[in-house]
């Protein structure tokens, strides 16, 4: 159970603005108030509306906080003043806004998040041209740019989101009534953003929205009502990110396609490789990562020298339904020549569903100075070949065509063609043209001619010249592309390796992150992280992710020994030795990650063994107080009835019997409390749960109580509950003698049953109207040897504590919230009979 209760939100969504999200807010706001509930407007925009500002009235409000920014003051949502109010539900406006500088947080909505964490529910208010998803949409129809934008995941977590609907011509009337804006704005605002067709089109994206999130609601009634039917498949969609200035547009449509249906996934690939689409700098890149995990998308990172093929690799490894990808950049005539990576992916995507998305830069390519080109493709080395078959035979009928030339001229035009052949196909093929084109020379053009001879020593040595040149010529080229090759490919591993590092810092599991990260770089089946205790050890499995599992360095196919006592396994290729150079970086980040693991659990340990010394130390201090006093009164009570020199009456006997009776019980209080602690701290209470009704666990458990103090009121019809009778009479003894004993009058006892996390439950309630407990308080009430607000000097202050550890044995909840009016409530949640634990 979480100790910690997060406050839930509830949101209104409107189309645009003067729909009345704001006035439906602040009716919820009075709706509760009616209702008992203790309800605050911790900040509510009016903007000059009256009925707005008539709906505050009735409702307490607290004063913003004030920030100075350029010489103008700005009143902020005053989050450290709604903490310390600490109600139970706050109405905060506007939850896009963006804080002034200076503010507490950059958004409003991470105030909220801040209420939320501290149990505070929240009634908020949003129009959808906010959300980060459809933003570029909304640009698009009213062709204004909204600056303040909410991240889809803060509205989707909502427990609640509303919609606030109302017709355009409906608002256009309200907005000609003055009732939304002042009278000089009306006819601008009518003429510009709140046309008929601009609000229509803002009205049917709020619709689809909602739609969604219905059906993710669906689905999850279906879930948990155990529904078996044919459902359609999770959308998983795919965007590939070249770093170019279209990819904020290709994330945003992928989000948008992806969130059409209930559990859709965003996936973002960047292809890191020497013929990648474009290249770009890492800081674009960066924005666009951040752009995919703000919609709620995962951003991955793999090296491929086709990127068409690595792109359809990992859309298969993801079972992926959609490939989202840019319009090529090539214009059209280069088109013609060269295959773009979108026409790769469509061929070659089978059942996966390609979505190609133009953009303003699909014409206009990018273009690097001093581009150079990278490995040469299979297309271009036959190319190559071509050219060193072909070009000597057009050369030799060129030059037989034009009599007369010397030479030298002969030489230059062979040595065209094997600068040409180098040029496009490599060394072979320019080593190919270069004999070729030596043979030709010497048979047309060379005396004797039409024979393998030469007659005059100059031509030898120009022969000699020209294939030592053209050999110079091949080899520089060819060297010139592996190194372009080779240092495309450290870019990608550098890339990799940068991502493996950020994975690692940022990600909630990085171990299991690193090792997925691992294998999609490497395009492997599998990735194991092996460990053994000593050099002669056997190894054992730390994580894995991917099938088969290698649970032996022996299993693998590659293997990295980080030192004798780690090694990362890899299972479904062979790799080369620049792959296993690469695979060794990536072997001691992982490694480096599981050793941050390791120091944080040792950490936590420490930590353990503090709280444990902290309790010890508490439970000494206690014992030395509150043990103390009742054997001291069974001490002295005892020594007086034994004196012999005093003539004590029977009254007095009779009392002294009766302390001795009552220390006697105190200490055995005590003593069950301590080992009640103990029993829950080491976890070995065991519930035995059967069907009972609460109505004869409550009697029993009021029996010890002094007739009067308590009313109870049980609803004759209550459905039987799942419990342990014995431990949750224990409990409850437990929450009625607290409350009788703090709150100074009549405490009430009821029950009824509601829904808590999407289950019914029996809700029973323990009601005071004392003192009560202020905010953080109520949880540090369940913490052992506290007693706040107890100056009887009676007890350990170990009552709630173990309340707390014995309702969750019985699969039950416990926590403390305020009485209305005044006082603390004991909110007791217990699982109905037959319902699943």
């Amino acid at each position: 159970m979480d100790e910690n209760r997060r406050g839930r939100l509830r949101v209104f969504l409107g189309a645009a603005p003067g729909v009345g999200k704001t006035y439906a807010a602040l009716d919820e706001a009075h709706r509760r108030v009616a209702r008992g509930t203790d309800v605050v407007v911790a900040l509510v925009e009016s903007h000059g509306r009256e009925h707005t500002a008539a709906a505050v009235r009735g409702l307490e409000v607290l004063p913003r906080r004030t920030v100075v920014h350029r010489g103008v003051e700005c009143g902020e949502l005053d989050v450290d003043a709604v903490l310390r109010r600490d109600p139970q539900v706050a109405v905060v406006d506007e939850l896009a806004h963006t804080n002034a500088p200076g503010s507490r947080n950059p958004k409003r909505w991470q105030d909220v998040q801040e209420l939320l964490e501290a149990g505070i529910d929240v009634v908020s208010t949003v129009n959808i041209q906010h959300l980060e998803s459809l933003n570029d949409v909304v640009e698009n129809i009213t062709g204004i740019q909204q600056r303040e934008t909410l991240p889809d995941a803060v509205l989707r977590a909502a427990e609640q989101v509303q919609l606030v609907d109302m017709t355009p011509e409906a608002l256009q009337r309200r907005l000609s009534h003055g009732n939304v804006y002042a009278p000089a704005r009306v006819d601008a605002a009518l003429s510009n953003y709140f046309r008929t067709g601009n609000l229509t089109a803002l009205r049917e994206l709020a619709l689809l929205w909602l739609a969604d999130r219905v059906d993710e609601g669906l689905e999850r009634y279906r879930a948990q009502q155990g529904i078996e039917a044919t459902w359609s498949a999770r959308e998983r969609v795919v965007v590939a990110l070249t770093g170019g200035a279209e990819g904020a547009t290709l994330v945003r449509r992928a989000a948008r396609i992806a969130g059409r249906g209930a559990g859709g996934e965003l996936h973002a690939v960047h292809v890191a490789s020497g013929d990648g689409l474009v290249r770009t700098s890492p800081a674009r890149l960066a924005d666009q990562r951040t752009l995919v995990e703000s919609l709620g998308g995962t951003y991955h990172q793999v090296v491929g020298d086709d990127v068409a093929a690595s792109l359809l690799e990992f859309a298969r490894g993801v079972n992926a339904s959609q490939l989202v990808v840019g319009a090529s950049r090539h214009r059209p005539i280069a088109s013609l020549v060269r295959r773009g990576v979108g026409d790769a992916v469509v061929r070659g995507s089978g059942a996966i569903d390609v979505l190609v998305v133009t953009h303003e830069a699909q014409a206009r390519p990018l273009r690097l100075p001093g581009r150079s080109r990278a490995t040469l493709p299979a297309g271009r080395r036959a190319w190559g070949w071509v050219l060193a078959v072909a070009g000597p035979v057009v050369v030799t009928g060129l030059l037989l065509a034009v009599p007369a030339q010397d030479l030298a001229t002969d030489l230059l035009g062979f040595l065209v063609v094997v600068v040409a052949a180098a040029l496009v196909g490599g060394l072979l093929p320019a080593l190919a043209a270069a004999l070729l084109g030596s043979f030709a020379v010497n048979w047309f053009f060379t005396p004797p001619y039409h024979q393998l001879a030469i007659a005059q020593p100059t031509n030898a040595v120009a022969l000699v010249v020209f294939l030592l040149v053209a050999v110079a010529v091949s080899s520089t080229v060819d060297t010139a592309a592996r190194r372009t090759r080779d240092a495309t490919r450290s870019r990608a591993e550098s890339e990799a390796l940068s991502v493996l590092t950020r994975t690692a810092l940022l990600a909630a599991d990085p171990l299991t992150e690193a090792l997925r990260h691992t294998r999609e770089t490497f395009a492997v089946d599998s990735v194991s992280l092996l460990e053994r205790e000593g050099p002669t050890s056997a190894w054992r499995l730390v994580a894995s992710e991917g099938d088969p599992v290698c649970l032996r360095p022996s299993d693998s196919d590659a293997e990295v020994v980080v030192d004798d006592l780690t090694c990362l396994a890899l299972r479904g290729r062979l790799l080369s030795a620049d792959d296993r150079r690469v695979l060794e970086g990536f072997a001691t980040q992982v490694a480096a990650v599981r050793q941050r693991q390791r120091l944080r659990a040792e950490a936590a340990q420490v930590r353990r063994l503090e709280e444990g010394d902290a309790v010890r130390g508490a439970l000494l201090t206690a014992v030395s107080h509150d043990l103390r006093t009742p054997l001291a009164t069974l001490k002295a009570s005892l020594d007086s009835l034994r004196a012999t020199d005093i003539d004590l009456s029977q009254d007095l006997r009779d009392e002294l019997l009766a302390e001795v009776g009552n220390s006697a019980d105190r200490l055995q209080a005590l003593i069950d409390d301590l080992l009640d602690l103990t029993r829950v701290r080491s976890g070995v209470v065991e519930a035995l749960v059967v069907d009972v009704d609460l109505e004869e666990v409550v009697g029993a458990a009021l029996r010890d109580v002094e007739p009067g103090r308590v009313r109870l009121d049980l609803p004759a019809d209550l459905p039987p509950i799942a419990t342990d009778p014995g431990l949750l009479q224990r409990v409850v003894a437990n929450l009625v003698q607290n409350a009788v004993r703090h709150g100074g009058g009549v405490v009430a006892l009821g029950a009824a049953v509601a829904t808590e996390d999407a289950r019914s439950v029996v809700r029973l309630l323990v009601v005071d109207h004392g003192p009560g407990l202020p905010g953080a308080a109520k949880e540090r009430a369940f913490t052992p040897f506290q007693r706040l607000g107890d100056r009887s000097g009676a007890g350990l202050g170990l009552g709630l504590a173990v309340a707390r550890g014995l309702t969750e044995a019985v699969g039950g909840r416990l926590e403390a919230v305020d009485t209305p009016g005044g006082g603390l409530t004991m909110v007791l949640d217990l699982p109905l009979a037959g319902s699943p634990s």
